[in-house]
């Protein structure tokens, strides 16, 4: 009888495996027990760096605060790279988005796991699994809209505010309300700390504690989650190996608006909004000398740089630093801006804009598109030349202005610019 229960479970077993062979296991659909996962296999554990006690108002005790959630994920497979990647998320999300994809593909994490690295993953202090009780000092921002979604992310080509918007071809599915993917993705985004200042002074600390810890690392970040790794280059460059940006929102002293002349001051230290260790020295940010640079187009904003002769920052510069840039992302207008103020302060950055990697089609959510894992292989890549381990040299563009992308389509929203006459 024995025998033939465990025949009779394994039959079971193959008929459940056919029915998930049969079962549409795409976007939410996955979650069932009958889908397989997408996801490389690992081993996890989880950690909480950093953070204090603080007397709180409401209670006759202390409470913690600046605590960071970090994730660590080992490759089942074995470890075969020397040294560990730390994720940085973006704003109004969490590390999740490092993970599977909304429509269940497999994700930069997962990417990263087979190439044999250990991957750590951040809840930014105040966001997540980072909340905080400090309710004082983090106060919270309802960040976007889901019609901020549709209009930034994932449609942008739908009502274009800037002329690389109408290439965006990577977001699965219709990137609108209604899409099932979409849905899933609208349900990542969260709440976060708008006491900017502070996040990156809990950060920093928190940052350079976990860095300690692991010893050098290549920090991976997105969007607004670049401020992190510029802050713990600063201060504790030792333990970065190299900091790698998909779209950096480190745009110097100046947030962009969609119009043209508008937007507001932010990122007062240039990159940070928090002290940077400039050469001359400055106590303040009001020292720092600013001028505006270029023409202001919708296809290639004027950035806001330092006016010459510019300050050096020598402890972020000798940090080997990456920019990658989506072709059809609002990005693609003003990453460069960031890249010249590297150069005026003394670095030698790289920028790779993914077109000229023949990488077409994607917006500022990159790591969740269609084509997510071949710019994961860009950034595996330029790991490997860091490390000695490839001969392959980057052909991406190191600065300037976009020069990639389809000018017949960009001069036809703005006729204005060099390229078109």
């Amino acid at each position: 009888m024995a025998v033939l229960s465990r025949l009779a479970s394994g039959l079971a077993l193959c008929l459940g495996l056919v029915s998930a062979q049969s079962t549409d296991c795409t976007g939410i659909n996955a979650v069932s027990p009958k889908c397989a996962s997408s996801e490389t296999t690992f081993q996890r554990d989880v950690f909480y760096v950093g953070g204090r006690w603080i007397d709180n108002d409401y209670t006759s005790g202390n409470v913690t605060a600046d605590q960071l959630y970090v994730e660590k994920l080992t490759p089942a497979g074995g470890v075969t790279q020397d040294k560990p990647l730390v994720f940085f998320h973006g704003g109004a999300v969490s590390g999740v988005q490092w993970l599977n994809t909304p429509d269940g593909r497999k994700g930069f994490a997962s990417y990263f796991l087979d190439q044999g690295y250990i991957v750590y993953l951040l809840d930014h202090t105040g966001a997540g699994r980072s909340s905080q009780e400090d309710t004082t000092d983090y106060t919270l921002w309802n960040s976007t809209t889901v019609e901020g979604l549709v209009s930034g992310f994932t449609a942008p080509e739908l009502n274009p505010t800037y002329p690389q918007a109408v290439l965006h071809t990577q977001w699965p599915g219709t990137g609108q309300k209604g899409d099932p993917y979409f849905t899933a993705f609208s349900k990542w985004v969260i709440p976060f700390t708008e006491n900017w200042a502070y996040g990156e002074t809990s950060m920093r600390a928190s940052g350079c504690a976990l860095l300690e810890l692991l010893g050098p690392s290549y920090l991976i970040s997105h969007s607004s989650g670049a401020q992190y790794p510029i802050v713990i280059s600063n201060d504790c460059p030792q333990y970065v190996a190299g900091n790698i940006n998909l779209e950096h929102s480190t745009q110097p002293f100046w947030n962009y608006g969609t119009t043209l002349n508008s937007g507001s001051d932010f990122r007062l230290w240039g990159l940070a909004n928090t002290y940077l260790s400039y050469d001359p020295p400055v106590s303040n940010y009001t020292e720092l000398n600013k001028t505006w640079v270029g023409n202001d187009t919708l296809a290639s904003r004027r950035c806001y740089l330092q006016a010459e002769p510019a300050r050096q920052l020598p402890n972020i510069t000798s940090v080997p630093y990456l920019c990658l840039t989506g072709e059809a992302s609002v990005h693609a207008t003003y990453d460069h801006c960031v890249i010249e103020f590297l150069e005026q302060a003394g670095g030698s950055p790289t920028w790779i804009k993914m077109a000229d990697r023949n990488i077409h089609g994607n917006g500022h959510f990159s790591m969740l598109e269609l084509n997510n894992l071949e710019i994961a292989a860009v950034v595996h890549e330029w790991i490997q030349e860091q490390e000695g381990n490839s001969d392959s040299s980057s052909s991406g563009s190191s600065s300037g202005s976009p020069s990639s992308w389809p000018w017949a389509v960009i001069c036809f929203f703005d006729p204005t610019l060099p390229e078109c006459s």
